[in-house]
Formats: C-alpha cells, structure tokens, sequence
C-alpha cells in the first residue's frame, strides 16, 4: 500500500503531543491505561497488562504496511504518556481515513485533551493530506464517546447493525461518524473556540 504519511510525524500544541507510538512506549501507556482500569470497559478496546505488547506489534505492523498510523498522547506540560490514538482506514485513492483506538487515562478525561488531539489530527488529515472526509466511529453503548464525537462538529452517518462480533460473542452496533471537507473550516472554528474555553477556564 502507498506510504500517505511520512515517517515520523509528530503533531503539537500547548495541551498534548503526539509522537510516533514505539515500543519504548509500553510502560507509559500501561501508566496510563491503569488509571482508571480501562481495559474494563467492554466496549472499548484498551491494553491491559497481558495484552499490550501484542497491541503495540500489531498497530506497529499496520503502521509498517502502511494502513494505519499510531501515536502516543503525551500531557505537553507533564511529559507523560495519557492515552493513544491513530489514524487508520487510511485510503489515499480515495482521499479518506478514519481517527480512532483513542483512550486516555481517566484523569484526563473530560478536560482539553480529546478537543486538542482531535484538533490536530484534523488539521493534519484536511490541510496536509487534503481528505475530502474523516470518520470517526464508536461503539453504539459508549454513549460518552458519541457524545464527544458529536461536540466536535461530526455528523452522524448512520448506526451499522450486527456489525462485528465481540470477543465474547457479543454483536457490535457501531455508529459511523463523519466531517467533510467542506465542513472543516466551520469545525475548526468550534474546536478553536472549545480550545479558548478550555484554557481560559470559563
């Protein structure tokens, strides 16, 4: 598959930094997915001590064959790993990708975090890799992740019914998010603002 992002891409601003997930990486981010057990959370997919080495080789050999791109999140202020994310689905030819595997530790969540990190992968997938759309899917009962999803500005597309089976057999409803190109200056503009908010405390 087409290399589309070269390596290493690093994204930044005042809140977080993203970096190139490596395998250095996986006490930090067991630091960070302790806080708060997350991998208990059925609906979501988060390392846990027996499975994090197999997660980092696999998103890694993704990254290697060119279909996904993990980071590490790290607090830009503190220097410590908070959660990970990446962009996958990554199809060039048709100038589309999706943003997802994102988790952070509990302490950092409902803060900043997920407003910058989007804020920066968007920017990056709309103004450098010129995407006509970026998708942005969740489980259809992690109704906290739907709902940051839809404070973002994305639209939602529709619900995928029966459209995975679970590890323990379980079927997966997904809900399919979306932004458009067109759509990006104003969502911009709302992160910007969400960002502004944040920092300012109001």
């Amino acid at each position: 598959m087409q290399k589309w992002i070269a390596h290493p891409l690093e994204l930044e601003d005042d809140t977080v930094k993203l970096v190139p997930l490596k395998r250095e990486h996986r006490d930090g981010l067991l630091a960070a997915a302790s806080d708060g057990s997350l991998w208990e959370l059925w609906y979501t997919s988060v390392p846990s001590a027996e499975t994090i080495d197999a997660y980092i080789a696999t998103a890694l050999e993704q990254q290697k064959k060119g279909e996904e791109y993990p980071f590490s999140v790290i607090d830009a202020q503190s220097g410590k790993i908070i959660g990970c994310t990446r962009f996958y689905g990554m199809q060039p030819q048709h100038k589309r990708l999706e943003i997802g595997y994102t988790w952070y530790a509990k302490s950092v969540q409902r803060t900043g975090v997920n407003t910058a990190c989007k804020r920066l992968l968007l920017a990056y997938a709309f103004e450098q890799l010129n995407c006509i759309a970026v998708q942005i899917v969740t489980d259809w009962f992690n109704l906290r992740s739907r709902a940051a999803i839809a404070r973002l500005g994305a639209k939602q597309d529709g619900v995928l019914r029966n459209h995975r089976i679970n590890a323990d057999g379980s079927y997966r409803d997904t809900v399919v998010f979306s932004i458009t190109n067109s759509e990006w200056h104003g969502v911009k503009k709302n992160l910007d603002y969400k960002m502004l908010t944040y920092n300012c405390g109001l």
